[in-house]
């Protein structure tokens, strides 16, 4: 039988007031303490080098470091792992169908106490471990596209009255802002908080291609490639110019080449 104070929990999420909810949420599970709250993927990552938990809620989306990121540089043992996401499609995908654990904000009491049955049931079993072997088989999946359909069905983003749902084929390309990602669809520009690693995952690989750091291309609009002494460079059909890094060029070309664009 689990006695109390036995779970020791961490909260990881860039806003303030989720962490305050998990908080409030947990109140009523009095076997559950918290050891520590962070505010990002790095400090959380720093801190698991001497932190010795039994769970962690983490944020998905954060800026920098998402919670995938911190999976996959967490030192040392990892605790059982509930995803806190905003996106329910997403959750559904990633993490129903490997029997994760996973909470879509905003996060109700009801569905919290039932994430927390199976929690307890999981740490009583001693599945950490082979619960960490899955997700991180997972997400070498999400990373490499073994065994899984990589394709996102849509996006959501913010709006000045609130958030709608963006299909890829209405993308053109998508740009680096810093912490957050500037999706450029037709004379439209969105602001989401994504990493560009993460919304590359997402995207499905035959129809869009990374070619810069800071640029992710829909294939499709291509409508031109130069070559020029400063390297080559990606016309649009909506006219826009992005450079293409010279280690990306071969994959590219080989992209271009299986959607019949003629180099």
């Amino acid at each position: 039988m689990l006695t109390l104070s036995e779970i020791r929990a961490v909260i990881v999420d860039d806003e303030p007031l989720a962490r305050r909810g998990i908080r409030q949420l947990l109140a009523r599970h009095p076997d559950v303490s918290v050891a520590g709250e962070y505010r990002n993927g790095r400090e959380a990552i720093k801190a698991s080098e001497s932190l010795d938990c039994d769970l962690m809620f983490l944020d998905v989306q954060m800026p920098g470091l998402g919670g995938f990121d911190v999976v996959r540089r967490w030192s040392g043992r990892l605790p059982v792992t509930v995803f806190v996401t905003a996106y329910q499609e997403f959750a559904v995908r990633a993490f129903e169908s490997s029997a994760l654990d996973y909470l879509v904000k905003p996060v109700s009491q009801v569905r919290f106490d039932a994430t927390m049955v199976r929690v307890r049931e999981r740490i009583r079993l001693g599945e950490s471990e082979a619960l960490a072997v899955r997700l991180s088989a997972l997400l070498d999946g999400e990373e490499t596209g073994a065994g899984t359909e990589k394709k996102v069905r849509t996006l959501l983003v913010p709006t000045a009255t609130g958030k709608i749902s963006l299909d890829p084929a209405e993308i053109d390309w998508i740009e680096a802002r810093d912490y957050y990602s500037c999706v450029h669809a037709g004379s439209r520009r969105y602001l989401v908080r994504e990493s560009m690693r993460a919304l590359e995952r997402w995207l499905c690989r035959d129809a869009f291609a990374r070619v810069h750091r800071g640029a992710i291309v829909r294939l499709a609009q291509v409508r031109e490639i130069r070559t020029r002494a400063t390297g080559m460079v990606l016309v649009l059909k909506t006219g826009t110019h992005i450079p293409v890094s010279r280690r990306k060029r071969d994959q590219l070309n080989r992209s271009l080449l299986k959607t019949h664009h003629s180099l």
